[in-house]
């Protein structure tokens, strides 16, 4: 068995383990147990990777393997890494082992929560490792649906509206999808010998006005799930009603599914397309960055606070996918990553406050900070992330991205740049202000007295994120080294791409 597989392997095992699982102490011990082991997966996997870099190996994905599926379709499971999946899965294991201490005390049907939990992070474990589009859109569908159990079932609010919501939103996307990936399967040989094998598509020539038909429909149809304007619109509903572990994954290791397939299927495959059509989404990616920091300083509940500005960071990552240049995709990648850990560590600290607090509104809190310090102290770092402060993994890749972005030395990408920029001085406005208001002045509420801070599962779930932050924010160029490596294949087809639109 090729080791990528056991990404599969291992949860389903862990699922099977659950069902078995006599009471709730034994089954939150076997979820917690198997998504650790999913975790020592990604180190494993991340050294093997380096050492056959190390060792001299160039090939363009490592690790491979591949085994036919369906053959009059030509469909097989294929998998394999490179420095930006690898960086992807570890993101992945990080997230999901926290997500699940932050959900130590669900309190019904625990077994059902905690399977849906896993199914959903085998389908976003399974979308990272694939090479295959079919067995990629079919993981990317695995990971989708038991969004909707998990919101409609264990959510809270307007649980049922925003799960249906959601799924219709993703479904559609999906569709969009659908008709992209089977045009580029049909487009995928002259000879006959059709193929859903990216880096066999990627040697195509496809004509450019196939590539400017199908590209839209790739990068909308990934787009609403990177939270695309104006396809956004699922994501604050979704996040706010969803219980704790589930926001910490949608926000966390979802939504970069999206970014992750405009960038590995919609860029890498439709070179062409995506510099005549780049300019439409850099527009409404600017968009989606502002808008969203303004959204957040509007809102007064915690979770749509978070859920606003992670509609502008996702933004910020398909925006440096667009500008089609390495440190700007560098940026992309590190922004996923630096996004998906700082938003994690929000919305569990936003679950374990509203669980003590018993309300998520802003305005009905205060004085935190001296009832409940740990808590309080890792929020104050998650916001300082958020904001871009030096030494965390927010400033990292923010500096990255706005400096690949300019770049660019056109009038039009320097004021998309300009205009996204300025959200930084937006979500310092929201992050302070909340800050302020949460933790800050007087204890408005007698009851707050006498809350009780972090246990200590929910300080290895903080802790585990805080440590993963600071570690990039402090040496970022391991993880930013092997990125730029995997991307110059990428970056090589976009320039020449852009080469023979200039010369036509």
């Amino acid at each position: 068995m090729n080791i990528l597989s056991l990404f599969v392997v291992i949860p389903v095992l862990t699922m099977i383990g659950i069902v078995m699982g006599r009471d709730m102490k034994a089954v939150r011990w076997i979820a917690a147990v198997g998504m650790f082991l999913q975790l020592l997966l990604a180190i494993v996997v991340m050294y093997l990777y380096f050492a056959e870099r190390s060792a001299g190996n160039t090939a363009e994905m490592l690790l491979t393997y591949d085994v036919e599926w369906f053959k009059s379709l030509n469909i097989h499971y294929t998998v394999g890494v490179d420095g930006i999946s690898v960086a992807m899965l570890l993101l992945t294991g990080i997230v999901v082992f926290a997500g699940i201490f932050a959900s130590w005390e669900v309190e019904y049907l625990q077994k059902e929560f905690f399977i849906s939990l896993i199914l959903l992070a085998t389908g976003v474990y399974g979308f990272f490792i694939s090479l295959d589009l079919f067995t990629m859109f079919l993981f990317y569908e695995v990971a989708v649906i038991p969004m909707y159990l998990l919101i409609g079932i264990w959510g809270s609010g307007k649980k049922e509206y925003s799960a249906m919501k959601l799924t219709l939103m993703l479904m559609a996307g999906s569709a969009l999808l659908m008709v992209g990936l089977l045009g580029l399967y049909f487009n995928s040989s002259t000879t006959g010998n059709l193929t859903f094998n990216i880096l066999e598509i990627a040697n195509q020539n496809i004509p450019l006005n196939t590539q400017m038909f199908l590209f839209p429909f790739l990068f909308v149809g990934f787009g609403i799930l990177g939270a695309l304007f104006p396809f956004h619109t699922w994501s604050p509903d979704g996040h706010a009603s969803a219980p704790t572990a589930v926001s910490m994954l949608h926000a966390g290791v979802l939504m970069k599914l999206g970014g992750y397939g405009c960038f590995r299927v919609a860029m890498y495959l439709l070179p062409d397309g995506a510099q005549h059509l780049s300019w439409i989404f850099i527009i409404l990616t600017t968009i989606s960055v502002v808008y969203g920091a303004f959204g957040a300083i509007w809102q007064k509940d915690l979770k749509y606070i978070n859920a606003y500005s992670s509609v502008s960071h996702c933004g910020l990552v398909l925006f440096a996918i667009l500008m089609m240049n390495r440190t700007a995709m560098d940026g992309a990648i590190l922004q996923m990553i630096s996004h998906g850990l700082m938003t994690a560590l929000f919305f569990a600290l936003i679950g374990m406050i509203y669980g003590r607090t018993h309300t998520r509104i802003i305005t009905e809190m205060g004085g935190l900070m001296k009832v409940i310090p740990f808590l309080s102290v890792c929020y104050v770092i998650a916001g300082l992330a958020s904001l871009g402060l030096p030494g965390l993994s927010g400033f990292v890749a923010e500096m990255t991205v706005f400096v690949g972005a300019f770049e660019n030395t056109s009038l039009f990408h320097r004021v998309a740049t300009i205009i996204a920029c300025s959200s930084i001085v937006i979500t310092a406005v929201y992050i302070l202000r909340v800050v302020g208001l949460l933790l800050l002045g007087p204890v408005k509420n007698d009851h707050f007295n006498h809350l009780e801070d972090a246990k200590w599962f929910e300080k290895l779930s903080a802790g585990t994120l805080i440590v993963s932050v600071a570690a990039i924010g402090i040496a970022p160029l391991w993880l930013s080294n092997t990125i730029l490596i995997s991307l110059q294949p990428i970056v090589d087809r976009l320039v020449s791409a852009a080469a023979m639109a200039h010369l036509f």
